[in-house]
């Protein structure tokens, strides 16, 4: 049996309720992701540049013995990993989980940014080493003592490496996880990351310069990522709010054609027994 006029009546004007939020939403992740985005970018060249300096004076000395090129005989690797503290984000938090499985192994440290997946990484028994942080109130200054800290680890042969895993911002509609190794330091071999096609002279030496360099990249690698992690976010908050705002709308007019219906029914019923009785008299 079909629902009553007042059962209809009463859903339509709960999805209408659901969709004036989802909209809002969607509108407020909106703004958000411009400012994201636009953060993002003023940080994007002087990133680059310091990754392309790193890497040329890695891919000139192929046989260097720096201290952050160096193999290391721990077997844990140290991962940071990045997610949200919301949810309504569609399968941002959930795509990150997947790759969690297949990439972390449960007794190696953790260092995890936002407060959403901490819960599922705790319940499934991995190594967390930090307490809980809000990846929406994070500066520099605190991932560069994250930072910091699994240096220290790294040269002390704590850890065998750090990584870092997060949600790439490819662009408005596309965000994918994405694992990247911060030491030991390698040649990224990237086309992009070769700036210099000339003879360079380094001074003092290229391990001095690269003692410096290479702490102040991983700072930088941790600060980019935060701040991609958050654009793919609220660039997948809009996608999601957006889709529930239209399916909601797609409900909302199927329910109010039934209760349409419904209410000529009633009315079609109600003039056929007046009929009626006017015939009977």
């Amino acid at each position: 049996m079909g629902l009553s006029k007042q059962k209809l009546k009463s859903r339509i004007n709960s999805i209408n309720t659901t969709k004036k939020i989802t909209k809002a939403m969607q509108l407020i992740a909106q703004v958000k992701l411009q400012k994201q985005r636009m953060h993002m970018e003023k940080n994007r060249e002087y990133s680059n540049i310091l990754k392309s300096t790193v890497n040329e004076i890695i891919s000139r000395n192929k046989h260097s013995e720096n201290k952050f090129l160096q193999e290391k005989s721990a077997t844990a690797k140290l991962t940071f990993l990045f997610s949200s503290d919301m949810g309504l984000c569609g399968g941002y938090n959930s795509n990150m989980l997947k790759l969690v499985d297949t990439v972390i192994r449960k007794d190696d440290p953790i260092i995890v940014i936002g407060r959403k997946q901490r819960s599922w990484l705790i319940s499934r028994g991995y190594n967390i080493l930090n307490n809980e942080i809000s990846s929406d109130n994070i500066d520099y200054e605190t991932l560069k003592s994250f930072g910091n800290l699994g240096i220290e680890k790294y040269l002390n042969n704590e850890i065998s490496g750090i990584q870092v895993l997060y949600t790439e911002f490819v662009n408005t509609v596309t965000f994918e996880p994405k694992l990247e190794t911060l030491l030991p330091c390698i040649e990224l071999g990237e086309k992009k990351y070769r700036a210099y096609n000339v003879e360079i002279l380094f001074e003092p030496d290229e391990n001095s310069i690269l003692d410096e360099l290479i702490p102040m990249m991983i700072h930088n690698v941790l600060y980019s990522t935060w701040i991609q992690t958050k654009t793919a976010e609220q660039g997948s908050r809009r996608l999601a709010m957006e889709s529930a705002t239209d399916n909601a709308e797609e409900l909302s007019e199927k329910l109010l054609l039934k209760y349409n219906q419904a209410r000529q029914a009633a009315i079609t019923q109600e003039i056929t027994e007046i009929v009626s009785g006017a015939d009977a008299l």
